[in-house]
Parts: structure tokens; sequence; C-alpha cells
């Protein structure tokens, strides 16, 4: 399992995806849950999305007000309650290859969670997107670069 984690590493590496966290997980029956976030900066966005046909689940983390978010715990569990997926965003897209079934997704940001029951199939891209209100720092940050 450590070589294919590597492998995909270096993979991501090798084709200029810096910025997106890759992973693998072994899951049992022998499925395997792949999945991968990133998406900050607009070459990491393309290279990112260029490549959202290989899953069938994509999330998108932002703002109500459209503002891209990272750092969003994420959960993901399947039908019988397990996580097949674990892990803290790079960046505002998440994007996974799950086995098709019914999933669980939590994401959660500063104390606030949202959480959506997905049915997944092994064709197309299932897409959600998670949205939360601007918290009062944001809105701060957003007009002092906005000046």
């Amino acid at each position: 399992m450590k070589r294919l984690i590597l492998a995909v590493g270096l993979a991501g590496l090798l084709s200029g995806a810096a910025g997106m966290a890759w992973s693998a997980d072994a899951r049992p029956a022998g499925k395997e849950v792949t999945y991968f976030s990133g998406g900050i900066g607009d070459e990491d966005e393309a290279r990112l999305l260029a490549r959202q046909n290989e899953f069938n689940l994509k999330l998108l983390f932002t703002l109500n007000e459209g503002n891209y978010l990272a750092g969003v715990d994420v959960a993901i569990a399947d039908s019988g309650g397990r996580n097949v997926v674990q892990t803290v965003s790079e960046g505002p897209y998440l994007m996974a290859s799950l086995p098709a079934g019914q999933y669980t997704i939590s994401a959660t940001r500063d104390g606030k969670t949202i959480t959506r029951k997905i049915q997944v199939s092994n064709r197309g891209l299932r897409t959600e997107h998670m949205r939360w209100p601007a918290a009062p720092y944001d809105v701060a940050v957003s007009r002092w670069t906005q000046q």
C-alpha cells in the first residue's frame, strides 16, 4: 500500500501537480478509494479540472458569496457508516473515485458542518457544492483586500 501512495505522489510531482494532495486507501473486499484535493491558483485549478472525468465525485467548497475555501475537514462514509475518506482539503476542490453506492459527506469549516447523503455510480461525475456563510473575519478580510 505504501508503494501505491508513493507512486501516486511521485506521478503527481512529475506531472506538475504541486499543491495537490493525493491519497489512495485500500478498502475491504479489495475496493480502492483514490482522492485528491487542490485547486489553489489558476494553473492548479486547470490541472485538477482537466482530470475530473477520472473520478465520480467532485466536491467544491466556497462561501455563499463565492470565495473559494481550503482547509475544510472532509469525511466520506459508506452506507455501512465506515469512513472511506478522512482528510483536510488542500484547496477548494476534492475529487474522489468511489465504488458505486450511497455515501454520507460531512464537511466542516470553523465548527460548522454540512452533511449530505449522496448516490454515486460508476459512470459520470457527481458534483456537490458545499457553501458556508461568511464568518465576520471573512467579510473584514474581503473588504480590506478590495480597497
